[in-house]
């Protein structure tokens, strides 16, 4: 999956951002997640080293890490959550760190410039970094100038949005890398990249994947797929795309899919057929036939697992989804989504959650009556006695 090679790997996790009213993001909710994924997969190699820096406070502390970590033979693996500014003197790029204010930001702060220039020692092709950047409209718009690449030789994925008005943002794009790996799922970084950027969403955000070469010329470039909704970072080498990103060798995953599920490992088994879907999405359309299968092994999927309302969420969504597509209310398959969706919602035990799933499925029972007589009314009755059930907490 990742860069293999005979010396150990070493992945530093750093995620920062300000203690203070000028956080951004909150960045370091993403380590435990990463850090719960094992040292190999996350430095692509047999042997490997982690080191994890939370919310630092001195950029001469991190620049050291980063040193040292830049020294190392083997591949090196960077994971960078947290928030980028501009100084209004130099005009340069900072990541804040947890002293961080707009005044003292030369001095708190550590320069993007450092951290390219360190990673200029290694050798080409050994060094990949994945950011998960938010960034103050200074630094947006020098970003959108400039780009982030961080050099020859340097592999770069990853996303950088804007600043969220009145609210403080998560690293979500890095935590699907997480989630994935956790899950089991081994996807190239490329799909794994293009999956992480279609759950994280496109509003406003500009997604990476630069193979930090001079434009005509260099190392092979990483052959990753296209990003629906993605804008080029104008300045920064583009990588060429190839669709589709999954190998054809393997024609049908489903076998697979579902001998993972059969084992127990439902996050796996999840994991592959949400990347399968994205494929699905990017290369035929999100409402496409081919996306609405791929959301409906997701919901098998969630019923094998014993989660009835994940599963009765995305028979549902299946349910919108070609109704979105005219497909008439007495299709088979049209019927067959609300019925699975019903049964799924009936399993629910808990009956807050039964509750705020209720609304929907009686919005779409009234359109697709299904091969059941009053199922309508059947979903309505156990509304009301569920609306006779205390709520948590009351």
């Amino acid at each position: 999956m990742l860069i293999k090679g005979d010396d150990p790997g070493t992945a530093l996790l750093l995620a920062a951002a300000p203690a203070n009213k000028s956080r951004l993001v909150d960045a370091a909710s993403v380590l435990p997640g990463l850090a719960a994924v094992a040292p190999a997969v996350l430095a692509g190699t047999a042997a490997a080293t982690v080191v994890e820096l939370a919310d630092p406070v001195d950029p001469q502390t991190v620049l050291t890490r980063i040193r040292a970590v830049a020294a190392a033979p083997g591949p090196l693996f960077l994971y960078v959550a947290g928030q980028l500014h501009l100084d209004g003197k130099q005009h340069q790029v900072h990541l804040a760190l947890a002293r961080t204010t707009p005044a003292s930001l030369r001095y708190t702060a550590l320069p993007w410039a450092w951290l390219a220039h360190e990673l200029q020692v290694r050798a080409p092709g050994t060094t990949t970094v994945l950011v998960d950047l938010v960034c103050d409209p200074t630094a947006w718009e020098r970003g959108a100038q400039d780009g982030l690449a961080l050099g020859p030789g340097v592999l770069l994925y990853g996303r950088a949005a804007p600043a969220p008005r009145r609210q403080v943002a998560t690293p979500d794009y890095l935590k699907t890398y997480a989630e994935v790996w956790r899950g089991g799922a081994r996807p190239s970084l490329a799909e794994l990249h293009a999956y992480a950027a279609d759950r994280a969403g496109h509003d406003n955000a500009r997604y990476l994947a630069l193979d930090g070469t001079p434009s005509g010329g260099g190392a092979a470039p990483v052959q990753a797929p296209p990003v629906p909704g993605a804008a080029p970072v104008p300045g920064a080498a583009p990588v060429p795309v190839q669709a589709p990103a999954v190998p054809a060798v393997q024609s049908d995953p489903h076998p697979a899919i579902l001998a993972a599920a059969q084992a127990g490992r439902h996050g796996e088994a999840a994991s592959m057929a949400a990347v399968w879907e994205s494929e699905a999405m990017r290369t035929y359309g999100p409402g496409s036939l081919e996306a609405v299968h791929w959301l409906e092994v997701r919901a098998d999927l969630a019923r094998l697992a014993l989660e009835p309302a994940r599963s009765c969420e995305l028979w549902m969504a299946a349910a919108q989804a070609r109704l979105a597509r005219h497909q008439s209310t007495d299709d088979t398959d049209v019927q067959a989504a609300v019925d699975r969706a019903h049964h799924q919602w009936e399993q629910l035990r808990d009956p807050d959650r039964a509750r705020s799933l209720g609304p929907a499925l009686v919005t779409l029972r009234r359109q697709v009556a299904g091969r059941r007589r009053g199922a309508l009314e059947a979903v309505q009755r156990r509304i009301e006695q569920l609306e006779a059930v205390p709520a948590a907490g009351r």
